[in-house]
């Protein structure tokens, strides 16, 4: 993995452990302990959607139930491939996660971690000194929704991809993809496909307000 692709994932798990209610600063972060406590919390979330995906289970399980006692009644077996879907996309989106939590730490000492870290914090402070601006400016494309209706980590996700454009002048083609890499990895279906819409809406923005 290249280290910039590293510098962003690090700067998006310092992200999530930031309060987003009160103003923070790189010199008040203690990147050690920040990074256990994002892996964490990430352990945490993945247990969490693990269950979810057992209760789809569950329900595809009911439904079938349900059907045999209805005798295929119309509509029994559609309810359960839903269930079922949803169950194994809770289920991959677990296994990515994990295998990118697990592996984050190894690609770390594997790397230039001065390097990785000092990239990585740069992300972080230019989120957290932009972060007021980055916002509006993202809800004005958000097209009926609002930035605080997304997870957490799709909105650090959206802040980090906009200091990329903006602030490290990352072409926009890479910046999109580096941030629909993060949401494969972090993220879900939807959550991939809101950030790269979004992104793509932002970008055009600034560049007819430029023009």
């Amino acid at each position: 993995m290249a280290t910039r692709s590293l510098t962003r994932e690090l700067a998006l798990l310092v992200l999530g452990q930031v309060p987003e209610q009160k103003s923070a600063s790189v010199a008040d972060l203690a990147l050690d302990s920040i990074l256990d406590q994002a892996l964490d919390t990430l352990t945490q979330h993945w247990r969490e959607s693990l269950d979810a995906s057992a209760a789809e289970l569950d329900q595809a399980q009911q439904s079938l139930l349900d059907s045999e006692l209805q005798q295929g009644e119309p509509g029994t077996h559609d309810t359960v491939r839903t269930h079922l879907r949803a169950s194994l996309s809770s289920a991959e989106q677990v296994l990515n996660g994990l295998s990118a939590s697990l592996e984050l730490p190894r690609l770390l000492l594997l790397g230039d971690q001065e390097q990785i870290r000092r990239g990585a914090m740069e992300r972080v402070q230019k989120v957290l000194t932009q972060r007021e601006g980055i916002d509006k400016r993202l809800d004005q494309v958000m097209e009926g929704w609002r930035l605080t209706r997304l997870p957490r980590i799709d909105r650090d996700i959206l802040r980090l991809a906009v200091v990329d454009l903006e602030s490290l002048r990352t072409p926009a083609p890479v910046a999109f993809n580096e941030a629909v890499e993060l949401a494969n990895r972090y993220s879900d279906e939807q959550g991939r496909r809101m950030i790269n819409g979004v992104l793509r809406r932002f970008h055009d923005a600034q560049s007819k307000a430029s023009a």
